[in-house]
């Protein structure tokens, strides 16, 4: 199969592309702490380690992100941009989750807080993100103080939308010792039927992509990996990738590859590769970072590059930021691109195909067609930021597709032409209402 990086009207450029594999997740310890013991949180199992049920969990390491698991009992988030997802909370006390004072970035999304006392808060006292939280029986449901922020997109409390303006929305913090007085903070006016404005900071960014500050890194030159169950990590790779064997893991590392073809290549002996808290720099000729299928990327920093990642079957996307494409003669750059291929996931990342220096909107945050494979199926595009293109989502009029879903994206108005080309093409399903403008929250109607 190959792989065409086309424009609408221009012509194809075909570099060479792999047979399709299988894509596979990765574990990732997190160590948070109780007033009394240790909590061990390891991938999909959470091992809690000591500490009562009253207690509260205290979460301290930055950047953690806490997925899937059931607490029964409050949680405390005492470092910077600690995201809850998917996560059920039952618990008593104060507060179901509090944030601390000196603490910016926290995400809580798609999570149930279940207070089991009248006296309980939901989220107390600001600077956090709320993104389809559904609160139950709590005495309020979402807290800020007048020196913070709350952010409530989505959301639910008792069974009915979120709404600042009922009893149970967001007020002031109850008065506490280890946070002082707390004052209410009015809630901006909005549009009608308009989703409140979520910061930019909700995407992935220069601080919570790439390679981990303070790490240190080990020079290498181009890799041709051949061994299965390869775990590399801390290298800064001057040079390109080839991936030919199976579950192979690089982290924590920097790519700089020069390379007018890929920085990563698979071919059709490699499955499963996760990539992940990686920069990756094409040093303003590469033709694409990653090529093509059967690989996650997970909080990558992509940059310098004409086309960002092309995307064939089982390719994941998620938490990444693909940003400062390099424009050269007759370039077509994508952020993102897949002319064929199934089980497509790209979520939560900020795709920005703008370069603001030069007003240049490039091609497209994100490019479908089917030029090399018979169709584009079972391809979810959720929770972006998007900003740029000619079209932001450029739909050929070659596409052949089944079940591709556009929802909860957030999108900004540096393109061309308009957000979305051919919206009602056959296998395009359009979510109307969480499809938003980043700057009102008003529906994009394509």
């Amino acid at each position: 199969m190959n792989n065409t990086d086309l424009h609408p009207t221009g012509e194809p450029r075909t570099p060479d592309a792999p047979a399709p594999s299988r894509r596979t997740g990765r574990t990732r310890a997190i160590v948070a702490t109780s007033a009394v013991g240790l909590v061990a949180i390891a991938g999909t199992g959470y091992a809690i380690v000591a500490g009562p049920d009253s207690e509260p969990l205290v979460f301290d390491t930055p950047n953690a992100v806490i997925s899937g698991q059931t607490f029964d009992r409050p949680i405390e988030i005492a470092a910077d941009n600690i995201r809850l997802q998917r996560v059920t909370i039952r618990a008593g006390g104060t507060a179901a989750i509090r944030i601390r004072p000196d603490v910016a970035g926290a995400t809580i999304v798609d999570t149930e807080i279940h207070c089991t006392d009248g006296k309980t808060d939901g989220i107390v006292p600001g600077d956090y993100s709320a993104v389809r939280v559904t609160v139950h029986d709590c005495r309020r449901a979402f807290v800020r103080d007048a020196g913070s922020s709350a952010t409530i997109v989505d959301s639910e409390q008792n069974g009915e939308a979120y709404s600042p303006d009922v009893p149970g929305g967001v007020e002031a913090a109850p008065s506490a010792p280890e946070f002082g007085p707390l004052a209410p903070l009015p809630s901006p006016p909005r549009a009608p039927n308009a989703v409140p404005p979520t910061p930019i900071t909700f995407w992935p960014g220069p601080t919570n992509t790439g390679v981990p500050a303070g790490t240190v890194l080990t020079n290498s030159g181009s890799l041709d990996l051949r061994t299965s169950g390869q775990v590399l990590t801390n290298l800064n790779i001057v040079g390109c990738v080839t991936v030919r064997a199976s579950n192979i893991i690089i982290r924590k590392s920097r790519i700089t590859c020069n390379s007018p073809t890929y920085s990563i290549r698979l071919y059709d002996t490699a499955v499963n590769l996760v990539v992940e808290d990686v920069e990756i720099n094409g040093a303003g000729r590469n033709s694409a970072s990653v090529c093509c299928g059967n690989y996650t990327l997970r909080r990558a920093n992509i940059w310098n590059m004409i086309d960002g990642p092309r995307l064939s079957t089982k390719s994941t996307i998620v938490d990444s930021w693909i940003h400062d494409l390099a424009r050269i003669p007759g370039s077509h750059n994508d952020a993102l691109q897949t002319t064929g291929g199934s089980d497509i996931i790209v979520r939560h990342n900020r795709l920005e195909p703008y370069t603001a220096s030069t007003n240049d909107p490039h091609n497209a945050c994100i490019m479908i067609g089917s030029t090399t494979a018979d169709a584009v199926r079972n391809l979810t595009f959720e929770n972006n930021y998007c900003n740029g293109g000619n079209y932001s989502i450029g739909v050929r009029d070659d596409l052949v597709s089944s079940n591709i879903v556009f929802r909860n994206n957030k999108f900004g108005r540096n393109y061309r032409y308009g957000v979305i080309a051919r919206p009602n093409q056959t296998g395009i399903l359009w979510d109307r209402p969480t499809n938003v403008w980043f700057d009102t929250g008003l529906p994009v109607i394509p």
